[in-house]
């Protein structure tokens, strides 16, 4: 099971603006800033819409903690 306050500290640095939703746009700039540049837009919306419980193309903190704690 992962640690609570770094899943937050690790969702911070993709919720670039701070609204508590990390959107492809996002997604592909935090990649891009840890040194990843081959995500692309569509390729960042397909992680996210596989971690996206709600259908609202967009996740949300509950959703990350979600994915990284499946059994």
């Amino acid at each position: 099971m992962a640690d609570i306050e770094s899943a937050r500290e690790t969702f911070a640095k993709f919720d670039i603006d701070g609204d508590g939703f990390v959107t492809a746009a996002e997604y592909k700039k935090a990649m891009a800033q840890l040194g990843d540049h081959f995500v692309t837009e569509t390729v960042a919306q397909s992680i996210i819409d596989s971690k996206d419980a709600n259908g609202d193309r967009l996740m949300s903190f509950d959703e990350f903690w979600a994915s990284i704690n499946k059994d």
